[in-house]
């Protein structure tokens, strides 16, 4: 349905989607027929980013994203200003220094003094051999770019015929421009070619300067940085007299561990002797051991001074971690205190003893044993308290060396990570750039001609931008043409569809007297009135006056209340039409009837007593700005309807539009049933919107819709109602 309303649309705007295409073909072909031809040319340049084998230092793995971004930065460096600036000073000193310049001299060109002229290539040369762009806040330097700008040498004037792309993902980058001189596009190309290299070499160069130079600076700052944290290192280790810590904490183990053993030795070498000494006590009887300590009194006296020889040597064998010349001179000590103790008991032979000289024997030697290893004990404990107290000094000193060590590791890795980058920049910047130009551009034939294709293109686009307009146009209207159209949006029954007319004059008499059947849209205009007539008929119920108004003017209600009335006259209805609209009562000008309403209402003028069927009578009105009230009374106004019923069949009111609100809603008070006429290619505005609201409160009396000027060849568009003849012949003579 949509599509079919649009297609309608365009059908009936095809001579703008015609002859405006039309009309700019030809517009853009005299536009376009004396443009020159134009002269491509293109240079290639090599940028070594993908082909590796360019690359003197090795790189990372190929990453495809990486390249994207390196190709992007140089695609963009080419379009720097800077870079322009250069071949714009190239093309104005050819075009001032040559004899034949690349381009016809412009106006401004043309008025440049020799004086002025070489002024002109002298600040030019300056600026391009320092890479600067001309000044505008320079008098002289802005006549220049003035001048630059003239010849079309300026950014943008090179901007627009000039492009530069990598093509097909390679790892070159070509260089287009076109122009109307062949020698000025190759010129354009290989100058861009060569200066963009020239910039590039000077950006990396410069930029791998200043990186080295930084590196430098970070790899001194961080070898300063390794060396005084080394410095601080070695002077703690001198102040606090630490060589090696963890052979120091190692060996202070290894003593504390061995003295711990000997010292759970001696432990036990003093319990053992303790009971060995007492065992032997117990061998002797009391007077035996009285005799027994008498000599050993004497016996230890003889020996007290080697004995403490003895203890001394122990003591001095524990202090110096068991040096083994100090066991030798024990062990000799040793050997001297059992001789003198063998000596001495052998003065005793004669005693009651004589027979337990081995045990003194023992028991001499046994509490000199005893007495070493308590002296013995004692001195380990002394010299494990000492190791334990050195050990404990250790521990701080550990927390600050490690400390120390680990801030010189964290420094020298830092170190070597700035030295290794700084050999790699160093290196880099010893290297040229592998940036090169391998193809340059040269004089090339003229392109194939652009004409054809910018005519049939601006035709095209217009075609296009016209469709869109009437889609955008098609999209926002709201109109109603289809009854389903209006019953949906009103929801209120649609009776009948009345065809539009394209005609001026309408003879009903004719058209009712088939003299039109040979005319189509006369016929379907016939059978549609018809058809509304039936369903009219139906929904009247017994009923038989009948209003017919419309939501605004010009809505072709007359036409159908003129042509309903010939309807119910061929079913041999007794039709009576009352023009009811006093403001413009066209029925009563067109029919110009006997019988006025102001005359009937006032009893001014009476029915004829005969009233045959299948005639219609037209009662007209005097017109003026008056209503159906002012006329006359409420109740005198339904008594004479009440009359009209009587006397006709079927009356049907030509009543004025709801946009007349209080005159229509007058009539209403005195009709049984209504019908609106709604013009097909209308909007339902806010006030149509109103007006439909009061229908629907009419409830049963309002019985729908009659859809006029129905087109369905082509889209509607409201259209004045053609003018209808209708015959005064059709009236009763007493009418």
């Amino acid at each position: 349905m949509e599509l079919a309303r649009f297609i309608k649309l365009l059908i009936k705007r095809k001579w703008i989607l015609i002859g405006l295409p039309i009309f700019v073909f030809i517009l853009t072909y005299f536009l376009v027929r004396n443009l020159p031809n134009t002269y491509p040319s293109h240079a290639r340049m090599a940028t070594g980013l993908v082909d590796q084998s360019q690359q003197v230092l090795a790189t990372d793995a190929f990453q495809e994203s990486k390249v994207n971004l390196d190709f992007s930065n140089l695609l963009e460096m080419t379009k720097l200003k800077k870079v322009y600036d250069q071949v714009s000073f190239k093309l104005i000193l050819h075009d001032l220094e040559d004899s034949v310049p690349f381009r016809e001299p412009s106006k401004l060109m043309k008025e440049v003094v020799p004086e002025a002229k070489r002024n002109a290539i002298k600040v030019i040369r300056k600026h391009y051999a320092m890479r600067e762009p001309l000044s505008s806040f320079n008098n002289d330097e802005a006549g220049m770019i003035k001048l630059i700008s003239s010849m079309g040498y300026d950014y943008d004037g090179l901007d627009k015929n000039l492009r530069s792309y990598r093509p097909n993902n390679s790892d070159f980058i070509d260089i287009y421009f076109e122009s109307e001189n062949a020698n000025l596009s190759a010129f354009v190309v290989n100058t861009l070619a060569q200066e963009f290299i020239n910039y590039y070499a000077d950006f990396v160069k410069n930029n791998k300067l200043k990186t080295v130079n930084f590196l430098d600076t970070v790899m001194k700052q961080k070898e300063a940085e390794m060396q005084r944290l080394k410095m601080l290192l070695k002077n703690y280790k001198i102040q606090n007299r630490v060589l090696n810590l963890a052979e120091q904490a190692k060996s202070l183990y290894g003593q504390l561990a061995d003295f711990e053993t000997r010292r759970q030795v001696a432990e036990k070498d003093v319990i053992a002797f303790a009971g060995a000494l007492q065992g032997i006590n117990d061998k002797f009887s009391p007077v035996e051991r009285k005799y027994v300590e008498s000599t050993m009194v004497s016996i230890n006296q003889q020996i007290s001074s080697t004995k403490q020889y003895i203890i001394n040597l122990s003591d001095d064998y524990i202090k110096s971690n068991y040096d083994e010349k100090i066991k030798y001179k024990l062990d000799s000590a040793r050997k001297v205190v059992s001789q003198q103790i063998q000596i001495s008991t052998d003065k005793y032979i004669t005693n009651p003893l004589a027979a337990k000289e081995n045990l003194v024997n023992q028991k001499a030697r046994l509490e000199l044993d005893l007495d070493i290893a308590k002296f013995s004990l004692n001195s380990l404990k002394i010299e494990l308290e000492r190791l334990n107290q050195k050990f404990d000094l250790l521990v701080p000193h550990e927390a600050v060396i490690q400390n120390y060590e680990s801030a010189i590791d964290v420094a020298s890795k830092e170190y070597l990570d700035a030295q290794s980058r700084y050999n790699k920049s160093s290196m880099e910047s010893s290297l040229s750039i592998s940036l090169r130009q391998i193809e340059s551009g040269v004089p090339g034939a003229p392109s194939p001609s652009k004409k054809l294709i910018l005519v049939a293109v601006a035709g095209m686009a217009t075609e296009v931008l016209i469709l869109l307009v009437l889609f955008i146009l098609f999209y926002l209207d709201e109109s109603i043409i289809a009854t389903k159209e209006l019953a949906n949006q009103t929801n209120l029954p649609v009776l009948g569809l009345i065809p539009l007319l394209s005609g001026s004059v309408i003879e009903l008499k004719k058209l009712w007297n088939n003299q039109f059947d040979d005319n189509f849209k006369l016929r379907n205009f016939k059978e549609m009135l018809r058809s509304t007539r039936f369903e009219i008929e139906n929904e009247m119920s017994g009923a038989k006056v009948l209003m017919l108004n419309s939501l605004g003017s010009s809505e072709g209600k007359t036409l159908i209340s003129m042509s309903l009335a010939f309807a119910f006259m061929m079913v041999r209805k007794r039709v009576l039409l009352i023009d009811g609209n006093f403001e413009n009562n066209s029925v009563s000008r067109m029919v110009e009837p006997q019988l006025m309403l102001e005359r009937f209402l006032n009893d001014e003028q009476q029915l004829p007593d005969f009233r045959p069927a299948g005639e219609i009578v037209v009662m007209g009105n005097s017109g003026g700005d008056t209503s159906l009230l002012e006329i006359s009374l409420a109740d005198n106004i339904q008594l004479k309807m009440d009359v009209l019923k009587e006397a006709f069949d079927v009356i049907i009111i030509d009543a004025p539009g709801l946009s007349r609100f209080n005159k229509s809603k007058e009539w209403v008070r005195f009709s049984e049933k209504i019908v609106t006429v709604y013009e097909s290619g209308h909007t339902i505005s806010f006030k149509n919107k109103q007006d439909v609201l009061y229908l629907k409160s009419l409830d049963q009396k309002f019985i729908g819709w009659i859809l006029n000027k129905d087109d369905n060849e082509k889209p509607v568009k409201p259209t004045k109602a053609p003018k209808t003849i209708f015959s005064k012949n059709i009236e009763m003579q007493w009418a």
